[in-house]
């Protein structure tokens, strides 16, 4: 729970989870052209309920961004408690490849929230990816599984190359083989 939930009742709270899901969905499949009357109807609630927690549209990008990016961020503890640290990282990057897709979806509308001058919604993104990042990394390296001499946002930026080469969704099947050269390269050789 955030701050910004924590203070709301429990129906309030849901209604601004679902309009998150659906802004998250709409942004990246429209861009900033996405109807908010359609984002609140597919949410189940009316304009004003998208408007009394998202007093603009650009409030309401910049918060679905975030909530994409955590949701991603924050399954690294749950994908290490379920699998080893070797194949956490490797689903892990399958997640965060999916990530990207859809922040590309929402690359325009993030830019128009950024020349607002409001706030940078990816400032404090980097610092989010790299420590998820160095989770797995340090788990896997504590089990002798990954290398612990890696930069964090070297993998990060090496992710976001894969996408920039595999950008096309016909090129899904080539980007899971680029990330499978990726987390061999992140394994741990002794000697």
């Amino acid at each position: 729970m955030t701050a910004t939930t924590r203070g709301l009742r429990a129906d309030a709270r849901r209604n601004r989870e679902r309009l998150l899901e659906v802004a998250g969905r709409a942004f990246s499949e429209t861009g900033t052209d996405a109807s908010l009357e359609a984002i609140a109807k597919d949410a189940g609630v009316g304009i004003g309920t998208l408007y009394r927690h998202f007093p603009t549209r650009e409030a309401l990008l910049e918060a679905a961004y975030r909530n994409e990016l955590a949701r991603v961020c924050d399954s690294v503890t749950e994908l290490l408690a379920q699998l080893p640290p070797d194949q956490a990282m490797r689903r892990w990057m399958d997640l965060f490849i999916d990530y990207l897709v859809t922040k590309q979806g929402m690359a325009d509308a993030l830019k128009a929230v950024i020349a607002s001058g409001d706030e940078d919604p990816f400032a404090e993104s980097l610092d989010r990816i790299s420590t998820a990042i160095s989770t797995l990394l340090h788990a896997g390296a504590e089990v002798g599984v990954l290398r612990s001499d890696v930069d964090p946002l070297d993998v990060g930026f090496s992710l976001g190359g894969v996408l920039l080469i595999t950008s096309d969704k016909g090129l899904r099947d080539r980007a899971g083989r680029m990330l499978d050269l990726l987390l061999d390269g992140l394994r741990y050789r002794s000697g």
